[in-house]
């Protein structure tokens, strides 16, 4: 691993692949934690999760309700 850049409070790595690690004084830091450290290091850029797709669930429920009617008739 590559030492990219060293605080007081930790050290942030890059790894082989690409990634990044970031070591705290008390062993590797996970999470979120270790996402607002990139984040505000200028190492990562956070993309807006996409939105669920409802219109496909929306139609399968349309459709078996037509499908229990035609049934019942």
């Amino acid at each position: 691993m590559k030492e990219v850049k060293k605080t007081s409070e930790y050290t942030i790595y890059q790894k082989r692949n690409g990634r990044h690690a970031v070591k705290g004084s008390n062993g590797y830091v996970n999470g979120e934690e270790k996402a607002k450290i990139l984040l505000a290091e200028g190492l990562i850029k956070l993309t807006e999760p996409r939105p669920a797709e409802e219109a496909p669930a929306e139609e399968a429920e349309a459709e078996v309700a037509e499908g229990g009617e035609e049934a019942e008739a």
